[in-house]
């Protein structure tokens, strides 16, 4: 298949390649062990090592490179592993291409041509694919073509699917299509001869729910900041619903938050996205939560089956999933029966004999000698067989670790544990009458009684065991044996922010208890800490995971504690610890909605339910540790690791509805915070002697409330959440966390805009309004170039950084700012507008990294429409001497730049016809100028030579190009201009002459004049001694060769402008910024797609 280009440094990296075919500009090359026959070792291992390698990382065995003669550099421009496919390709580049390539005298423009013509390939291919995947395509291939005939948007904005449905405007709907794509939905209408249509890119949606109204009963709402929409009428709303979700979902973490929230592979690339793509992932996503799975793995499979199960003695019905390195069995019914089996625990797959009692069965055999029975599989050659490439692969890797061993730092784990807790002989012997009926270890079979067995409470000998089994962190452990040791080898000694903080809270890591009271258990937690952070650098450390690291240690060994963390941390908290706790707001927002639905009288009493989710925060981020007594949080711990984040979810709302009505009377939030404290504070568990503490709600008769009883049982909380809210399902908790994530991020997007106005604010005059909207438009260009770039944009744009300060979070390059210059600037200049646009880049991009920040747009902008005239035209001077005007920039006007000189008298006529010598009239504007309102003085800027000045001179008639008062603007800079020549004709010829003048005594009377009223070189309007030395680009001379230069001065010019009262006003006019960023608003999108089409067009 053909590839974007890709830059490969070495042609035949340490041999690996073979070249099959070649020519002046192609190469055709195989990879070494593939298709070899005369069994060389460096064949045998290359191929040994493709085969076994993940499929991610594996090597397509041959390749075609673009290479250019004498070059080191190479392109891969197609990779195939059929022969025929790559002969073909071949074929094509000779027959197409290669002849047209010798008439190219450059060498990047052969590179460039060849790149645009395999990306044209591309573009074709992708399309044709597109649409055959799709159920009907060539109804899809109809629906793209309107798609791109009605809106306008480039080719790169991929379509993903079309839904018939009304748009809702007011109490009028509007039947019509909803077509959504990787960046954007967009609907269109056209009824009775009107039409509608509208786009609304995913970055702007905030909210998306179901409702109902007295028109319709069921409705998709798609709120943005500016607008309400309202759709009905889907064939399958469900299905539209969740597309729209998930579109949304995926668009603001690729675009808001691409590193903190790391997106499946397939989905980083926007062009691999289709709705089979959004089915795969959204089941996929499922199956990571039901079964707690590192985030890695892939969905491979998914089939219909039943499973025997010993304990029921019957085949069980469900659903198999098998992913990278899991084979995962649930029921029909969530929770009713599940089964983990790892591949690394398996021995074998094999096929049994089909009968018709046991159809098309499969026999599963693990390590613990014991075997599972699957039926009734339909497909299952093809899933015998994937599964077991697998596990040859997954083998060979773990043969690879065998021989290195652990090294156990501390172990003696028990020495934590405070043997006051007796534990109750019945419940241990209930766990071991479960094991031999249900199994024991990753592969037990869970179901509804070893949830009440959970739920009972785990036996404290056990604990350590079944945590490892829960969340499958002992089949991790065991596959890669001194991993562990390595991480702390490696971070111990190391200093960073993280060890830092870590050393900060050790302490503070339940510091009541005896094992955290001794350097030794101090010590065994800092290598845990440190050995994360060094592993995961991404999230480092957070606070409450020394309290979550501190339990675990109580209960298991130390390399084991570190595991389970790691299964915590980044499986079963998913987006919990990194930068911003986006993954805890999330579970928040959802554990709102949540209460609403399960608890609406309390919702009702308490319309803004915030504070209670704020309450709550440290409940789900310390799986409440932080708030329950110690013995009582860590058996809602053991249902953590049994039922995930389900469980506190469960467990929350069992707490909410137990004081639903104190909470419902409580005056104040202090007072709700009070009562939770306080009911908290009493749950106790079922051996535990302490005397309770009292609630806050039994203040006395004498206030009317009802007597509560003293303390609360955990095993009765637990169980009542179950009872009561059991129902709640991962399917369910996934869907919210899809459409609460849209919300919580732009919540995250707003404060990032309000802190970087405040910030800006008090550096410019625009209204709060026009600075609102100005950044919108900052930020919309930000977005366009990453729909629709071609792909070259830098690594800071791809990747939107929250960390960085809040007017840095968004930036544009020099192509982005050209596009707003283009839709912002006043004065446009024709022709030379993109030159000005280059230059006002440039003199912006202060610290030299080819971006330009919110602040710095923000200040040009301000000095264009509010600054006074003197500021205008001190940016106009600065555009034209270096750094934003250089020597080798090349000139695209047609006019040149002859050296300029002139014997001109020099005086300046006056409105009345009087003729004033020009010495008398600038030194007047220059005491006027002095009188005006002084501001902070900058820092003088270097005089202007005369290239610059005629560059200077090209700009201003540019700019007055198309004026209403276009001749009497073009009559006054010619003035102008013949009066700064002037000026600098003197100061040229005086400097030339002014040593030999010096030494002269003719002219003593004229020079003692000059000396008693300041020398012309003296004053400010005649001197053209650089204060600093020029910017980079700039010739150097010598002493004699500098004095006699041409040159004019930021204050000569000035001066000369105001002498003209057609140029004060014309810069003095007073513009509406308001009327330009919003007819921006509406050109923006039509703009920058109809250039970028332009582009793709041409390459």
């Amino acid at each position: 298949m053909w590839l974007n280009p890709e830059e490969v440094l070495l042609k035949n990296a340490l041999k690996l390649w073979v070249t099959e075919k070649s020519n002046e500009f192609f190469l055709l090359q195989r990879r070494r062990g593939h298709g070899d026959t005369g069994g060389k070792f460096t064949g045998l291992l290359v191929g040994a090592l493709d085969s076994v390698l993940d499929s991610n990382a594996r090597v397509t065995p041959f390749r075609i490179l673009l290479q250019m003669p004498g070059s080191q550099v190479s392109w891969t421009i197609a990779c195939g592993a059929a022969v025929g496919e790559m002969n073909r390709h071949w074929d094509w580049l000779v027959q197409n291409l290669l002849h047209s390539l010798s008439v190219f005298e450059n060498k990047e423009d052969v590179a460039s041509f060849v790149k645009g013509k395999v990306k044209g390939l591309i573009a074709e291919e992708v399309r044709g694919r597109q649409a055959a995947q799709e159920e009907e395509p060539e109804k899809f291939r109809e629906a793209l073509l309107k798609f791109e005939l009605c809106f306008g948007l480039p080719s790169s904005e991929k379509l993903v699917t079309t839904y018939s449905c009304c748009c809702w405007k007011g109490r009028v709907p509007r039947q019509g299509w909803l077509y959504l794509s990787i960046n954007h939905m967009a609907f269109y209408s056209f009824l009775l001869g009107k039409e509608v249509k509208f786009v609304i890119p995913w970055a702007e949606v905030t909210r998306l729910e179901r409702v109902s109204t007295g028109l319709m009963t069921d409705m998709v709402r798609v709120m943005t900041r500016r607008c309400q929409l309202d759709f009905s009428m889907f064939l399958s709303l469900d299905e539209a619903f969740g597309v729209i979700g998930q579109l949304a979902d995926i668009a603001l973490r690729r675009l808001l938050d691409s590193e903190g929230l790391e997106l499946d592979r397939v989905l980083q690339q926007s062009s691999n996205i289709t709705k089979r793509v959004l089915e795969e992932q959204a089941l996929r996503t499922y199956v990571l939560a039901l079964f707690r799975l590192p985030r890695g793995e892939r969905l491979q499979e998914v089939a219909l089956c039943s499973v025997w199960t010993p304990h029921a003695r019957c085949h069980t019905t469900g659903t198999l999933f098998t992913t990278d390195s899991y084979l995962c069995f649930a029921s029909r019914d969530e929770g009713h029966c599940s089964l983990l089996i790892p591949l690394s625990e398996v021995i074998s797959i094999e096929k049994a004999e089909s009968t018709s009692l046991l159809p098309n069965p499969v026999i599963v055999s693990v390590r613990s000698k014991k075997a599972f029975q699957l039926i009734e599989l339909q497909d299952r050659d093809s899933l015998v067989d994937g599964l077991t490439s697998r596990l040859r692969a997954l083998q060979w890797k773990h043969s690879m670790f065998r021989s290195k061993k652990s090294l156990v730092y501390y172990s003696n784990t028990t020495n934590f544990l405070c043997h006051w807790c007796y534990r109750l002989i019945y419940c241990k012997r209930l766990w071991e009458d479960h094991f031999p009926e249900y199994g024991r270890g990753v592969h037990m079979f869970r179901t509804e009684k070893i949830q009440k067995l959970v739920a009972m409470g785990i036996p404290e000998s056990l604990r350590g065991e079944l945590w490892m089994t829960f969340s499958d962190a002992s089949s991790e452990l065991a596959s890669h044996p001194g991993y562990y040791s390595g991480l702390v080898t490696e971070s111990m000694g190391q200093s960073s922010l993280a060890t830092e903080e870590i050393e900060r809270d050790l302490h503070r890591s339940l510091p009541d208890h005896p094992a955290f009271q001794n350097v030794k258990g101090i010590a065994a937690l800092r290598r845990v800490l440190t050995a994360y952070a060094h592993r995961n650098p991404k999230i480092g450390y957070c606070q409450s995971m020394n309290i979550l690291a501190s339990v675990l240690l109580l209960y298991t060994k130390e390399e084991e504690a570190f595991s389970l963390l790691v299964a915590v941390c980044e499986r079963m908290l998913p987006d919990y610890f990194n930068r911003r706790v986006i993954g805890a707001q999330v579970d928040q927002s959802v554990f709102e909605e949540l209460i609403r639905d399960r608890l609406p009288e309390l919702a009702e009493h308490i319309p803004d339910l915030s504070p209670l989710s704020s309450i709550s925060l440290s409940w789900f981020l310390t799986l409440f540790l932080s708030v329950l007594p110690f013995r009582s949080a860590v058996c809602v711990v053991d249902c953590f690791f049994f039922h995930g984040i389900k469980a506190i979810f469960q467990l929350g709302l069992a707490v909410l509805d137990a004081n639903a009505t104190a909470l419902c009377a409580s005056a104040d939030d202090s007072q709700a915070l009070m009562i939770l404290t306080g009911f908290l504070d009493q749950v106790k568990y079922d051996e535990d002697p302490s005397p309770p503490t009292p609630h806050p709600s039994q203040s006395g008769e004498e206030e009317g409330r009802p007597p509560v009883k003293q303390h609360t049982l955990i095993t009765d909380l637990i169980a009542d959440s179950y009872e009561k809210f059991g129902d709640l399902t991962v399917r369910q908790i996934e869907k919210l966390r899809c459409r609460h994530r849209i919300q919580v991020l732009q919540a995250h997007e707003d404060t990032t805009k309000e802190n970087a106005l405040r910030v800006v604010t008090p550096d410019v005059s625009l209204s709060p309004e026009n600075l609102a909207d100005v950044y919108d438009l900052f930020k919309t260009e930000h977005f366009i170039n990453l729909y629709w770039g071609d792909g070259g944009t830098t690594l800071a744009l791809q990747h939107h950084d929250p960390g960085r300060p809040y007017v840095e979070q968004y930036r544009v390059d020099r192509v982005q700012f050209k596009s707003l210059y283009m839709l912002l600037v006043p004065w446009l200049c024709g022709f030379h507008t993109d030159t000005v646009a280059h230059r006002t880049f440039t003199l912006l991009d202060q610290d030299r990294d080819s971006l330009i920040t919110f602040r710095e747009f923000a200040g040009w902008l301000d000095t264009l429409y509010f600054e006074e005239l003197n500021e205008k035209v001190r940016l106009l001077y600065r555009l034209h001497i270096p750094p934003a005007l250089t020597e080798s920039e090349d000139d695209p006007s047609p006019l040149k730049s002859p050296q300029l000189s002139t014997t001109r008298p020099l005086h300046v006529e006056l409105p009345n016809g009087e003729m004033r010598d020009f010495q008398e009239q600038l030194k007047q504007m220059l005491k006027d100028l002095a009188k005006e309102k002084e501001k902070d003085v900058e820092q003088p800027v270097p005089p202007m030579n005369q290239r610059e000045f005629i560059q200077f001179c090209k700009t201003l008639y540019s700019m007055f190009h198309g004026n209403p008062d276009e001749n009497e603007l073009f009559q006054a800079i010619a003035t102008v201009t013949s009066l700064v020549l002037q000026i600098g004709e003197v100061g040229h010829r005086s400097r030339c002459s002014g040593s030999e003048v010096s030494s002269e005594g003719g002219a003593g009377d004229e020079v003692e004049d000059d000396h008693r009223e300041g020398s012309q070189e003296d004053h400010p309007v005649f001197s053209t001694e650089e204060d600093g030395e020029r910017k980079e680009g700039t010739s150097k001379s010598s002493g004699s060769e500098s004095q006699s230069e041409w040159a004019v001065s930021y204050a000569q010019i000035l001066a000369s402008l105001l002498t003209e009262q057609q140029l004060v006003n014309f810069f003095e006019k007073p513009m509406d910024l308001s009327a330009k960023v919003a007819e921006a608003k509406v050109k923006q999108y039509h703009e920058r797609a109809g250039l970028l089409m332009l582009q793709q067009g041409t390459s």
